[in-house]
């Protein structure tokens, strides 16, 4: 009897703390990034991610999220990145654990990047 509520116990703790969306689908997303011209670099927080055309992991983010593209001798392109709302979560909420999407949250998980793919037009500077 005692071993069984044990086994209660750790499993309640246990689903109490998952973090699910962290855990299953990870806090980075890969997106895609294309512009005309191609060679802009793209920076995202300051950091240089690659030059179009290109693939990057980008952190994910409860706030506003954005990217730069910039080539010389053309103007610079922010692009703010959309995001929804990520249905993993739903299991923390089902099963009770505040844990799990306060974790979630903190790391950006119960949001992912939509669409994975970015392509910009850059304009020649005057």
């Amino acid at each position: 009897m005692k071993s069984r509520l044990s086994m209660v116990i750790l499993l309640g703790i246990t689903l109490s703390t998952t973090s699910c969306a962290t855990i299953i689908t990870g806090t980075k997303d890969k997106i895609s990034f294309s512009s005309t011209p191609e060679g802009a670099k793209v920076f995202h927080k300051g950091v240089e991610k690659c030059t179009t055309p290109c693939t990057a992991e980008i952190s994910r983010s409860l706030s506003k999220q954005t990217v730069i593209f910039q080539k010389e001798g053309f103007n610079d392109k922010e692009v703010k990145l959309t995001k929804n709302f990520n249905a993993v979560t739903l299991v923390n909420i089902l099963l009770g654990g505040a844990i799990g999407v306060g974790i979630d949250a903190a790391t950006g998980s119960l949001t992912k990047y939509s669409p994975k793919t970015y392509i910009v037009e850059l304009e020649e500077a005057k």
